[in-house]
C-alpha cells in the first residue's frame, strides 16, 4: 500500500504541471456514444468537457485535428513492456524469477522505463498497458502486473495502478516438454503428466489456504503472526480482492481453471486462451473475460480450419464473454514477447473479418481490457472525468495504412518518434 500511495502522488505531480490543452475540429469517437466533430478539452491530465458544445478555457494550447480522428489510446492488456529489450541477450530480460511461488514480486519495480520498444510500441496508438512477470520453467505464480502509462522517466511517473493483478501459470497438463539437459522435445506419458499438475495445483491450493490463515492472524492484531511477504501479498488473492491474471489454453485446462478458481473464491481473468471458443458457453456463465493472444497464427490442431484462430474472439463475443488483446497473451509465430505489442491493433483487425465487428474489435483495445481489469471508471472511453489517454489518426487505427499523427498520454502530447522511424529515415537516404 505505501508503494501505491507514492506512485499516485507521483503520477499526480506530474498530471498537475501538465498545460490545458484542446484538441478542437477533429472528428471524436468516444465508444460511449456517438460520434461528433467538436472538441476534446484537457486538464490536470484529466478531459474536463467533450462535445460539439465543449469550452476551451483562456490560456489553453489549441491543438486543430480538423480532417483528424480522436479516439481513446490502445489498450494492451497484458504485455511485457519495459521487462524486455532483446530476446536473446539473457541481460536484457527480466520477466521471471527464480522459484515457483513469487506472489510477492511486483514487476513495476523492474521495468525499464528508457526501453527502446516503447516508444515504437506506444507510436502506434498504445498508450498504455499492463505490464507483467512470468512464471519460470515450473513456475506458478509469477507476481503482480502493473498497469503503466508508456510514457515517463520514472516507474512511479508512469504507474496508474503498480499492482493490478496477480499473473498465475495455471499447472498444466504437458505430454510434451522441453528437457534442457539435451535441448530437444520429448514425450511424457499422460498419466505421468496428470500427476505432476494435479500434484502442482494442490500446491498452489495450498499456499491459498495458507495466505488466508496469515489474513486472520495478522488481522488478530496480537502480533504473533511473523511477517511475510508472500502470504501477505497473496492474501489478497485469496480473499478475492484482487484479480488473477490466469494463463491457460487448452480446453481441459481452462476447465479446470474455472473450476479451481470458483471453489477458490478467486477473481480470475483467462489470459491466453486458445480453446476458450470451445468452452465459451461456461466463461458467459460464470463471467470469465478472456485476454487473447496473437489471431494471427496457424490453427492448433491439423485438423482446424485455417481460420479458427481468426474467429476465436467473435465466437466469444457472441457469447456473451467479455473479451480484449494482450501482445503477452501467448500464441501465433514472430517476434514475440513486447516486440509483438505494436501490431496489437492488427491482431484485433484480423478478428473484426472473422465475426468481431468493428465496433466490438476497437472496445478489446479500449473500454473491454479497462473494465475488465476493473479501472473502466478512468480509462477506455473519451469523457468527461476520465485520464486524457488519446491518439489522433488520419483513419481507422485498426488498419495498417493509418497513421498516428498525434499522442496525448496523462494529459500531455507525447512525441511519435521511435528507433524504427529514425531508422528507417537513415537508411532510405543512404547512397
Amino acid at each position: 500500500m505505501k508503494h501505491a500511495i507514492v506512485l499516485t502522488v507521483c503520477l499526480a505531480a506530474s498530471n498537475l504541471a501538465a498545460e490545458p490543452l484542446v484538441l478542437e475540429n477533429g472528428t471524436v469517437h468516444t465508444l460511449a456514444g456517438d460520434s461528433f466533430t467538436g472538441r476534446v478539452v484537457i486538464d490536470s491530465g484529466l478531459i474536463t468537457d467533450a462535445g460539439p458544445g465543449a469550452v476551451a478555457p483562456d490560456g489553453a494550447r489549441r491543438l486543430d485535428v480538423a480532417g483528424l480522428h480522436v479516439y481513446p489510446g490502445l489498450f494492451d492488456a497484458l504485455s511485457t513492456l519495459g521487462l524486455t529489450e532483446i530476446n536473446a541477450v539473457a541481460a536484457t530480460v527480466d520477466t521471471a524469477e527464480l522459484g515457483a511461488y513469487n506472489p510477492h514480486l511486483m514487476a513495476a519495480t523492474a521495468v525499464h522505463p528508457a526501453s527502446e520498444v516503447i516508444p515504437v510500441t506506444r507510436a502506434n496508438g498504445i498508450t498504455h498497458a499492463v505490464t507483467g512477470p512470468r512464471a519460470g520453467q515450473g513456475g506458478v505464480i509469477a507476481g503482480q502486473a502493473a498497469l503503466l502509462h508508456l510514457d515517463g522517466w520514472t516507474v512511479e511517473e508512469m504507474a496508474i495502478e503498480p499492482s493490478i493483478a496477480m499473473v498465475i501459470q495455471w499447472p498444466a497438463i504437458q505430454t510434451r516438454i522441453f528437457d534442457r539437459s539435451t535441448f530437444t522435445r520429448r514425450t511424457v506419458p499422460y498419466n505421468e503428466a496428470k500427476e505432476k499438475a494435479e500434484e502442482a495445483r494442490a500446491e498452489l491450493r495450498d499456499w491459498l489456504e495458507a495466505a488466508r490463515h496469515y489474513a486472520q492472524a495478522a488481522s488478530a492484531g496480537d502480533g504473533r503472526a511473523e511477517h511475510d511477504l508472500k502470504l501477505e501479498a497473496l492474501a489478497r488473492v485469496a480473499d478475492g480482492s484482487q484479480p488473477v491474471l490466469l494463463l491457460a489454453n487448452a480446453e481441459r485446462d481452462i476447465t479446470a481453471a474455472a473450476d479451481f478458481a470458483e471453489r477458490e473464491g478467486l477473481d480470475i481473468v483467462l489470459a491466453g486462451g486458445r480453446d476458450a471458443w470451445k468452452v465459451k458457453e461456461m466463461l458467459a456463465e460464470k463471467d470469465i473475460p478472456v485476454i487473447l493472444g496473437r489471431t494471427q497464427s496457424l490453427p492448433a490442431e491439423d485438423d482446424d480450419p485455417y481460420d479458427r484462430p481468426f474467429r476465436g474472439a467473435g465466437d466469444l463475443r457472441e457469447a456473451g464473454v467479455r473479451i480484449a488483446f494482450g501482445s503477452a497473451a501467448g500464441g501465433g509465430f514472430g517476434p514475440g514477447g513486447p516486440h509483438s505489442a505494436r501490431t496489437l491493433p492488427y491482431e484485433s483487425a484480423t478478428a473484426s473479418a472473422f465475426g468481431l465487428s468493428r465496433e466490438e474489435a476497437l472496445k478489446a483495445l479500449t473500454i473491454y481490457p479497462a473494465e475488465i481489469l476493473g479501472v473502466g471508471d478512468r480509462l477506455g472511453t473519451i469523457e468527461k472525468g476520465k485520464i486524457a489517454n488519446l491518439m489522433v489518426t488520419d483513419g481507422d487505427p485498426l488498419e495498417i495504412t493509418t497513421r498516428v499523427v498525434h499522442l496525448i498520454i496523462a494529459g500531455k502530447e507525447v512525441s511519435t518518434d521511435n528507433r524504427h522511424r529514425d531508422l528507417y529515415q537513415r537508411y532510405r537516404a543512404r547512397p
